[in-house]
């Protein structure tokens, strides 16, 4: 996969994905912590520590098992204040320099904020994951990229302007892991509070296995739209060679023993966590994870604007053979499944399936019934102001509640491009959420 080109000019600590940092790369220009930030890190760490000791994460911990198997359980809230962590966590807050410190004191202060002022299911875990430095490498062609401002809207100048001419150019990327200077690294952070938090090495190699927004920066989403109907034969070529790239870098992670778990505390597909007893599988070696030991996800919002059956003809089929190779799988994000179900419902070991704001709540509810985690991502932008819109969090919630009163239901707060510079309004949201399902 060619990597995100969203992210390209965000720095580690300003790039609050919901799994934690997904690469080390650039951070290890400069190691050379100071002792007033390791001491600054070191208390992070034992308070974060100290939340997770609590009896409360062990229960939410088997709350997230039995959603996951499919038990009955109350409905799970998750929130991911995704961009908002930069209004919660202002840079002037922050009290280390070195990037690297500054990126962990970060992530640090999130656990501390969601385990003392969110107060939602995420778990608390006495652990600090390290990824891996890589280079995931790149097409041949790259998209150049344009932003209105550091967090505006960016645009794409795709590469491929002609098929004959720019397709015989790509190539299938070649994944290159420093693995001296992840070394370094994850034995700094050994260091620096290893005897407090459980270190550990964990890549994060991938958002989603979707391709369709590759596809969309190398060619452009309205030349792609034109495509389908005026060179169907030269998209059908471009998915093929994108299904390949995922496979050769899944194929070179598990060949090469890159690949972890994803089963514990870790946030799959696009909203909640992989707690379960069905994986790994039963003749699991701990020292090889393999595709089929974990949780797969894949998406296709960029394709929103196309027919139920050009997705299954262009774009699933593509999709298919990468989710087979998992154990479970997540899918969908913010297109509205409920046009695709019919379609979706072949992916092998289907679990957890997103509901977005788009879809319709009740039709999902009676396709999903108690055959798959119903995955609701309601709308963020009552978050979005100085104060929060509560009688429509509240309106929101009951509409979904009541459709879902019969599926296993999670509710995952997500895409939270600003909370109006008002971090309570994070933490209102729970709250309200938490009232509504005890009002149930």
């Amino acid at each position: 996969m060619g990597g995100n080109p969203a992210d390209m000019d965000k720095k580690p600590w300003e790039e609050q994905l919901p799994h934690g940092i997904r690469n080390t790369r650039g951070l290890e220009s400069d190691l050379n912590i100071s002792d007033d930030e390791r001491k600054v890190l070191r208390e992070l760490a034992k308070r974060v520590a100290e939340l997770a000791a609590r009896p409360i994460e062990d229960e939410k911990k088997k709350l997230w098992t039995k959603h996951n198997d499919l038990e009955q359980t109350r409905p799970l809230i998750f929130i991911s204040p995704e961009n908002g962590w930069n209004e919660i966590i202002t840079a002037e807050q922050l009290q280390c320099e070195t990037p690297i410190a500054r990126t962990w004191e970060m992530e640090l202060r999130k656990e501390i904020f969601w385990g003392e002022e969110l107060k939602d299911d995420r778990v608390i875990t006495p652990y600090f994951d390290i990824s891996y430095n890589y280079d995931d490498g790149n097409y041949g062609l790259e998209p150049k990229k344009t932003r209105t401002s550091k967090d505006g809207a960016f645009k794409f100048v795709p590469p491929i302007k002609n098929y004959e001419e720019d397709f015989p150019k790509l190539q299938l990327p070649e994944l290159e892991v420093d693995f001296e200077s992840t070394e370094k690294i994850f034995n700094l952070a050994q260091d620096t509070f290893g005897d407090i938090l459980k270190v550990r090495l964990r890549g994060i190699w991938w958002d989603t296995l979707g391709m369709t927004v590759d596809y969309m920066s190398l060619r452009g989403l309205d030349k792609f739209m034109f495509d389908l109907c005026e060179r169907p034969e030269w998209v059908h070529k471009t998915m093929e060679f994108l299904r390949d790239s995922v496979m050769k870098k899944l194929d070179y992670l598990e060949d090469n023993g890159l690949l972890g778990l994803n089963t514990g505390g870790s946030y799959v597909g696009s909203g909640g966590f992989g707690w379960t007893n069905e994986l790994p599988q039963d003749d699991f070696d701990s020292g090889e994870v393999r595709t089929m030991d974990m949780w797969g996800f894949a998406e296709s919002q960029e394709t929103v604007g196309i027919s139920p059956q050009m997705f299954a003809e262009f774009i699933f089929p593509y999709q298919k053979p990468i989710l087979e190779r998992f154990g479970l799988n997540c899918y969908g994000c913010c297109e509205p499944l409920n046009q695709r179900w019919e379609t979706v419902k072949e992916i092998p070991r289907l679990r957890r399936v997103s509901v977005s704001d788009w879809a319709d709540l009740e039709q999902m509810a009676e396709y999903l019934g108690q055959d798959y985690i119903y995955s609701w991502k309601p709308s963020p932008t009552p978050l979005s102001r100085s104060n929060i819109r509560e009688e429509v969090v509240r309106q929101d919630l009951r509409e979904a509640l009541t459709a879902a009163k019969d599926n296993h239901l999670e509710i995952i707060m997500k895409d939270n491009h600003t909370l109006g510079n008002n971090p309570n309004n994070a933490v209102r949201w729970v709250e309200i959420a938490r009232e509504e399902i005890k009002n149930l």
